[in-house]
Protein backbone atom coordinates (compact mmCIF):
# COMPACT_ATOMS: atom_id res chain seq x y z
CA UNK A 1 0.00 0.00 0.00
CA UNK A 2 1.22 3.51 -0.78
CA UNK A 3 0.76 5.42 2.48
CA UNK A 4 0.74 9.18 2.95
CA UNK A 5 1.84 9.90 6.52
CA UNK A 6 1.67 13.35 8.11
CA UNK A 7 4.06 14.09 10.97
CA UNK A 8 6.43 11.50 9.53
CA UNK A 9 9.44 12.74 11.49
CA UNK A 10 7.57 13.15 14.80
CA UNK A 11 7.63 11.13 18.01
CA UNK A 12 4.95 8.68 16.86
CA UNK A 13 5.13 9.25 13.12
CA UNK A 14 8.78 8.24 12.91
CA UNK A 15 8.09 4.78 14.39
CA UNK A 16 4.91 4.35 12.33
CA UNK A 17 7.15 4.92 9.30
CA UNK A 18 9.48 2.12 10.38
CA UNK A 19 6.59 -0.24 11.05
CA UNK A 20 4.95 0.46 7.69
CA UNK A 21 8.17 -0.08 5.76
CA UNK A 22 8.92 -3.31 7.63
CA UNK A 23 5.45 -4.57 6.67
CA UNK A 24 6.14 -3.91 2.98
CA UNK A 25 4.27 -0.64 2.49
CA UNK A 26 5.75 2.41 0.81
CA UNK A 27 5.59 5.76 2.61
CA UNK A 28 5.40 9.38 1.52
CA UNK A 29 6.08 11.41 4.62
CA UNK A 30 4.98 14.99 5.23
CA UNK A 31 7.37 17.09 7.28
CA UNK A 32 7.21 20.79 8.01
CA UNK A 33 10.98 20.92 8.64
CA UNK A 34 12.97 20.94 5.37
CA UNK A 35 16.13 19.84 7.20
CA UNK A 36 14.44 16.51 8.05
CA UNK A 37 13.75 15.58 4.42
CA UNK A 38 17.20 14.01 3.97
CA UNK A 39 16.73 11.85 7.06
CA UNK A 40 13.37 10.65 5.74
CA UNK A 41 14.95 9.79 2.40
CA UNK A 42 17.73 7.87 4.14
CA UNK A 43 15.07 5.88 6.01
CA UNK A 44 13.40 4.84 2.76
CA UNK A 45 10.62 7.45 2.83
CA UNK A 46 9.65 9.79 0.00
CA UNK A 47 9.69 13.20 1.72
CA UNK A 48 7.07 15.84 1.06
CA UNK A 49 7.93 19.17 2.65
CA UNK A 50 5.04 21.36 3.68
CA UNK A 51 2.94 22.64 6.54
CA UNK A 52 -0.45 21.33 7.57
CA UNK A 53 -2.09 24.48 6.25
CA UNK A 54 -0.67 23.99 2.72
CA UNK A 55 -3.74 22.57 1.01
CA UNK A 56 -2.02 21.98 -2.33
CA UNK A 57 0.72 19.92 -0.69
CA UNK A 58 -1.84 17.88 1.26
CA UNK A 59 -3.82 17.17 -1.90
CA UNK A 60 -0.70 16.14 -3.75
CA UNK A 61 0.25 13.68 -1.05
CA UNK A 62 -3.28 12.28 -0.78
CA UNK A 63 -3.92 11.90 -4.49
CA UNK A 64 -1.01 9.49 -4.90
CA UNK A 65 -1.84 7.41 -1.83
CA UNK A 66 -3.78 4.22 -1.20
CA UNK A 67 -4.19 5.17 2.46
CA UNK A 68 -3.50 8.08 4.83
CA UNK A 69 -2.29 8.16 8.43
CA UNK A 70 -2.60 11.60 9.98
CA UNK A 71 -0.51 12.23 13.10
CA UNK A 72 0.61 15.85 12.66
CA UNK A 73 -0.63 18.40 15.19
CA UNK A 74 1.17 21.43 16.59
CA UNK A 75 2.48 21.51 20.16
CA UNK A 76 1.93 25.22 20.89
CA UNK A 77 -1.31 25.12 22.86
CA UNK A 78 -1.41 28.92 23.00
CA UNK A 79 -2.46 28.60 19.33
CA UNK A 80 -4.96 25.78 19.93
CA UNK A 81 -7.82 27.39 17.99
CA UNK A 82 -5.60 27.96 14.96
CA UNK A 83 -4.09 24.47 15.19
CA UNK A 84 -7.52 22.88 15.55
CA UNK A 85 -8.78 24.71 12.46
CA UNK A 86 -5.75 23.59 10.42
CA UNK A 87 -6.24 20.02 11.59
CA UNK A 88 -9.94 20.01 10.75
CA UNK A 89 -9.31 21.43 7.29
CA UNK A 90 -6.56 18.89 6.58
CA UNK A 91 -8.82 15.95 7.50
CA UNK A 92 -11.60 17.36 5.33
CA UNK A 93 -9.17 17.70 2.40
CA UNK A 94 -8.20 14.05 2.80
CA UNK A 95 -11.87 13.11 2.83
CA UNK A 96 -12.57 15.08 -0.34
CA UNK A 97 -9.70 13.37 -2.17
CA UNK A 98 -10.69 9.88 -0.97
CA UNK A 99 -14.47 10.26 -1.36
CA UNK A 100 -16.06 7.35 -3.21
CA UNK A 101 -12.85 5.33 -3.35
CA UNK A 102 -12.93 3.11 -0.25
CA UNK A 103 -9.36 4.12 0.53
CA UNK A 104 -8.77 4.33 4.32
CA UNK A 105 -7.88 7.34 6.45
CA UNK A 106 -6.62 6.96 10.03
CA UNK A 107 -6.74 10.09 12.19
CA UNK A 108 -5.10 10.71 15.58
CA UNK A 109 -6.81 11.93 18.74
CA UNK A 110 -6.91 11.30 22.48
CA UNK A 111 -9.36 10.82 25.35
CA UNK A 112 -10.00 14.35 26.57
CA UNK A 113 -13.41 14.54 24.89
CA UNK A 114 -14.62 11.25 26.36
CA UNK A 115 -16.52 10.96 29.62
CA UNK A 116 -17.45 8.04 31.86
CA UNK A 117 -15.69 5.72 34.25
CA UNK A 118 -13.69 3.91 31.58
CA UNK A 119 -13.39 5.03 27.97
CA UNK A 120 -14.36 2.42 25.40
CA UNK A 121 -13.88 2.28 21.66
CA UNK A 122 -17.60 2.69 21.03
CA UNK A 123 -17.69 6.00 22.94
CA UNK A 124 -18.10 9.13 20.87
CA UNK A 125 -16.62 12.51 21.82
CA UNK A 126 -18.36 15.29 23.66
CA UNK A 127 -17.88 18.94 22.76
CA UNK A 128 -15.41 20.87 24.95
CA UNK A 129 -15.48 24.57 23.97
CA UNK A 130 -12.29 25.29 25.91
CA UNK A 131 -10.38 22.70 23.86
CA UNK A 132 -11.51 22.99 20.24
CA UNK A 133 -9.48 20.16 18.71
CA UNK A 134 -11.98 18.09 16.75
CA UNK A 135 -9.89 15.46 14.96
CA UNK A 136 -12.11 12.49 15.74
CA UNK A 137 -15.33 14.45 15.33
CA UNK A 138 -14.19 15.43 11.83
CA UNK A 139 -13.18 11.86 11.00
CA UNK A 140 -16.52 10.46 12.16
CA UNK A 141 -18.32 13.08 10.06
CA UNK A 142 -16.40 11.80 7.03
CA UNK A 143 -17.40 8.25 7.92
CA UNK A 144 -21.05 9.35 8.01
CA UNK A 145 -20.54 10.41 4.38
CA UNK A 146 -19.38 6.91 3.46
CA UNK A 147 -15.64 7.66 3.60
CA UNK A 148 -13.44 5.03 5.22
CA UNK A 149 -12.21 7.30 8.00
CA UNK A 150 -11.22 5.93 11.41
CA UNK A 151 -9.55 7.13 14.60
CA UNK A 152 -6.65 5.96 16.74
CA UNK A 153 -6.92 7.34 20.27
CA UNK A 154 -3.62 7.71 22.08
CA UNK A 155 -3.35 7.86 25.89
CA UNK A 156 -1.83 10.85 27.65
CA UNK A 157 1.50 9.05 27.92
CA UNK A 158 3.03 7.59 24.75
CA UNK A 159 6.39 6.71 26.23
CA UNK A 160 9.72 5.37 25.00
CA UNK A 161 13.46 5.86 25.18
CA UNK A 162 14.47 9.41 24.32
CA UNK A 163 11.07 10.93 25.16
CA UNK A 164 11.48 14.68 25.50
CA UNK A 165 8.13 16.29 24.69
CA UNK A 166 5.41 14.42 26.60
CA UNK A 167 4.02 14.36 30.12
CA UNK A 168 6.85 12.33 31.66
CA UNK A 169 9.58 14.82 30.67
CA UNK A 170 7.40 17.72 31.87
CA UNK A 171 6.80 16.00 35.21
CA UNK A 172 10.50 15.19 35.50
CA UNK A 173 11.39 18.85 34.87
CA UNK A 174 9.05 19.95 37.67
CA UNK A 175 10.53 17.32 40.00
CA UNK A 176 14.05 18.57 39.32
CA UNK A 177 12.97 22.16 39.93
CA UNK A 178 11.10 21.42 43.16
CA UNK A 179 13.41 18.70 44.47
CA UNK A 180 10.57 16.18 44.89
CA UNK A 181 8.41 14.00 42.66
CA UNK A 182 4.84 14.59 43.78
CA UNK A 183 1.37 13.10 43.46
CA UNK A 184 -1.98 14.32 44.76
CA UNK A 185 -3.58 12.74 47.81
CA UNK A 186 -3.13 8.97 47.67
CA UNK A 187 -2.24 9.17 43.99
CA UNK A 188 -4.72 6.44 43.06
CA UNK A 189 -6.01 8.16 39.93
CA UNK A 190 -5.31 6.14 36.80
CA UNK A 191 -3.33 7.08 33.70
CA UNK A 192 -3.49 4.91 30.56
CA UNK A 193 -0.19 4.50 28.72
CA UNK A 194 1.45 2.87 25.70
CA UNK A 195 4.97 2.45 24.38
CA UNK A 196 5.31 4.26 21.07
CA UNK A 197 6.44 1.10 19.25
CA UNK A 198 3.23 -0.66 20.30
CA UNK A 199 1.19 2.39 19.29
CA UNK A 200 2.76 2.36 15.82
CA UNK A 201 1.39 -1.12 15.15
CA UNK A 202 -2.13 -0.02 16.04
CA UNK A 203 -1.96 2.60 13.29
CA UNK A 204 -0.73 0.12 10.70
CA UNK A 205 -3.26 -2.54 11.63
CA UNK A 206 -6.08 0.00 11.60
CA UNK A 207 -5.03 1.20 8.14
CA UNK A 208 -4.80 -2.35 6.80
CA UNK A 209 -8.25 -3.16 8.21
CA UNK A 210 -9.67 -0.30 6.13
CA UNK A 211 -12.94 -0.03 8.06
CA UNK A 212 -15.33 2.91 8.31
CA UNK A 213 -16.11 4.96 11.40
CA UNK A 214 -14.22 2.86 13.95
CA UNK A 215 -12.11 4.01 16.91
CA UNK A 216 -9.11 2.06 18.16
CA UNK A 217 -7.42 2.51 21.52
CA UNK A 218 -3.61 2.44 21.38
CA UNK A 219 -3.60 1.67 25.08
CA UNK A 220 -1.28 -1.01 26.42
CA UNK A 221 -1.91 -0.30 30.11
CA UNK A 222 -5.51 0.65 30.78
CA UNK A 223 -4.69 2.53 33.96
CA UNK A 224 -1.48 2.95 35.97
CA UNK A 225 -1.76 4.78 39.29
CA UNK A 226 -0.21 8.22 39.15
CA UNK A 227 1.58 7.51 42.40
CA UNK A 228 3.44 4.64 40.70
CA UNK A 229 4.44 6.99 37.86
CA UNK A 230 5.57 9.74 40.25
CA UNK A 231 7.59 7.31 42.35
CA UNK A 232 9.24 5.90 39.20
CA UNK A 233 10.24 9.43 38.17
CA UNK A 234 11.58 10.03 41.67
CA UNK A 235 13.68 6.86 41.60
CA UNK A 236 15.00 7.72 38.14
CA UNK A 237 16.07 11.18 39.34
CA UNK A 238 17.19 10.16 42.82
CA UNK A 239 14.51 12.35 44.43
CA UNK A 240 11.94 11.61 47.17
CA UNK A 241 8.27 11.20 46.34
CA UNK A 242 5.65 13.04 48.36
CA UNK A 243 1.89 13.47 48.56
CA UNK A 244 0.39 16.94 48.09
CA UNK A 245 -3.03 18.31 48.92
CA UNK A 246 -5.08 19.52 45.94
CA UNK A 247 -4.43 23.11 47.04
CA UNK A 248 -0.65 22.63 47.20
CA UNK A 249 -0.68 20.67 43.94
CA UNK A 250 -1.91 23.70 42.00
CA UNK A 251 1.13 25.72 43.02
CA UNK A 252 3.50 22.78 42.56
CA UNK A 253 2.37 21.63 39.10
CA UNK A 254 0.91 24.84 37.67
CA UNK A 255 -1.17 24.19 34.50
CA UNK A 256 -0.37 20.47 34.68
CA UNK A 257 -2.24 20.09 37.98
CA UNK A 258 -5.54 19.26 36.27
CA UNK A 259 -3.86 16.43 34.35
CA UNK A 260 -1.89 15.13 37.31
CA UNK A 261 -5.04 14.69 39.38
CA UNK A 262 -7.28 13.52 36.58
CA UNK A 263 -8.58 9.95 36.42
CA UNK A 264 -8.90 8.56 32.89
CA UNK A 265 -8.70 4.76 32.47
CA UNK A 266 -9.34 3.47 28.94
CA UNK A 267 -10.26 0.01 27.70
CA UNK A 268 -8.30 -1.82 25.01
CA UNK A 269 -10.34 -5.06 24.81
CA UNK A 270 -12.07 -4.40 21.51
CA UNK A 271 -8.90 -3.07 19.86
CA UNK A 272 -6.92 -6.15 20.85
CA UNK A 273 -9.59 -8.53 19.58
CA UNK A 274 -10.42 -6.65 16.39
CA UNK A 275 -6.87 -5.91 15.25
CA UNK A 276 -5.17 -8.93 16.80
CA UNK A 277 -2.92 -6.46 18.60
CA UNK A 278 -0.79 -7.54 21.52
CA UNK A 279 1.45 -4.96 23.25
CA UNK A 280 5.03 -6.20 23.47
CA UNK A 281 7.05 -3.33 24.93
CA UNK A 282 7.79 -2.41 28.58
CA UNK A 283 5.14 -0.64 30.64
CA UNK A 284 5.52 2.99 31.61
CA UNK A 285 7.00 2.41 35.09
CA UNK A 286 9.62 -0.06 33.83
CA UNK A 287 10.42 2.27 30.93
CA UNK A 288 10.89 5.37 33.09
CA UNK A 289 13.25 3.52 35.41
CA UNK A 290 15.69 2.62 32.64
CA UNK A 291 18.90 4.64 33.11
CA UNK A 292 18.91 5.83 29.51
CA UNK A 293 15.19 6.67 29.31
CA UNK A 294 15.71 10.35 28.64
CA UNK A 295 18.77 10.08 26.59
Amino acid sequence: MRVFLTGASGWIGSVITRDLLAAGHSVTGLTSVPEKADALSAAGVTPLVGALDDIDVLRRGAEKADGIIHTAFGLDLSRIEELAAEDRTAIEVFGDVFAGSGRPIVVTDGFLHLTGEKARETDRPAVIPAFPRASQQTAFALADRGIHANVVRNPRSVHGKGERHGFVPMLAAIAREKGVSAYIGEGRNLWPAVHRLDAARVYRLALERGAQGEAYHAVAEEGVTFRDIAEAIGRQLGLPSISLSPEDAQAHFGPLAIWVGNDGPASNDWTRKTLGWQPEQPGIVADIEKPDYQG
